[in-house]
């Protein structure tokens, strides 16, 4: 959905590896982009619709709803995992088997914006954890192999950045009068106020974004679901807020494994 009402993740910024020490890997200001390490998000996958995924269990991806058509068997769905570079020989690509999208979503902008992929076999890397309570704090990362700019074209590289959390009043304040509804129970709104410059893009929706939480363990905080273009000044990204609907998410995994 991030375009004009965007299906998104990134934008412009300099990172360092989540192993970094301390907060220094989440710098107050961050500037250009660079391609991410090698190995550095074991858990992201690549979905061949052209939107991205986060490994949640070993056999099944947490993306966006709006990224897929509905519940039910599928086997047209690749994910790929296991590299930085699309076009690297070395990537694993493994099937899907069947989808669950939240029966509460009807659009990105209306909130509920989650599904699950079950895969035709267990991927043999990590998972990432999901962020169980409220979040009030950033900043956080978000990655992947959507657009450098608005409009532009998905990248071959991973990319990745850093965006600094948004409060809830200041976001609806900015989307509310151009008759943009934000659901601050279901919600999570990042990025750059004022200058822009970092965001998701075209391309990236159903992406993670991902913070450490106070035990130093990274969790996904957020989906990457819309806004309005990318990187503008005066609209910061919104994602899917995972501990809003933890519950519900939980019990579709269940159901599922």
């Amino acid at each position: 959905m991030r375009k004009l009402l965007r299906a998104a993740v990134l934008g412009f910024a300099l990172v360092a590896a989540l192993t970094a020490p301390a907060r220094a890997e989440f710098p107050d200001k961050v500037v250009g982009g660079v391609v991410a390490p090698q190995g550095a998000y074991p858990w992201l996958a690549r979905l061949s619709m052209g939107c991205g995924g986060s490994l949640v269990t070993p056999d099944i991806v947490l993306t966006a709803a709006h990224c897929v058509g509905g519940t039910g068997a599928n086997s047209g769905i690749e994910a790929m995992f296991g590299v930085v570079d699309l076009e690297s020989p070395d990537a694993d690509i493994i099937d899907s088997l069947y989808v669950y999208r939240s029966p509460d979503y009807t659009s990105a902008s209306r909130g509920s914006d989650w599904a699950l992929i079950k895969l035709d076999r267990p991927a043999p890397y990590p998972v990432v954890a999901l962020q169980s309570t409220l979040v009030t704090t950033g900043p956080f990362r978000v990655m992947g192999w959507g657009a450098a700019q608005e409009g532009g074209d998905q990248q071959r590289y991973l990319l990745h950045a850093d965006v600094p959390y948004v409060d809830d009043t200041t976001c609806a304040g900015l989307y509310t009068p151009y008759g943009y509804k934000f659901l601050a129970a279901g919600m999570l709104c990042a990025g750059v106020v004022g200058t822009g410059g970092i965001d998701t893009c075209q391309g990236d929706s159903g992406g993670p974004m991902v913070a450490k939480d106070a035990s130093g363990v990274v969790r996904q905080v957020g989906i990457v679901s819309w806004g309005i273009g990318c990187a503008r000044p005066q609209f910061p990204g919104i994602y899917t807020e995972v501990s809003a609907y933890l519950p519900a998410i939980a019990a579709a995994i269940t159901a599922l494994s």
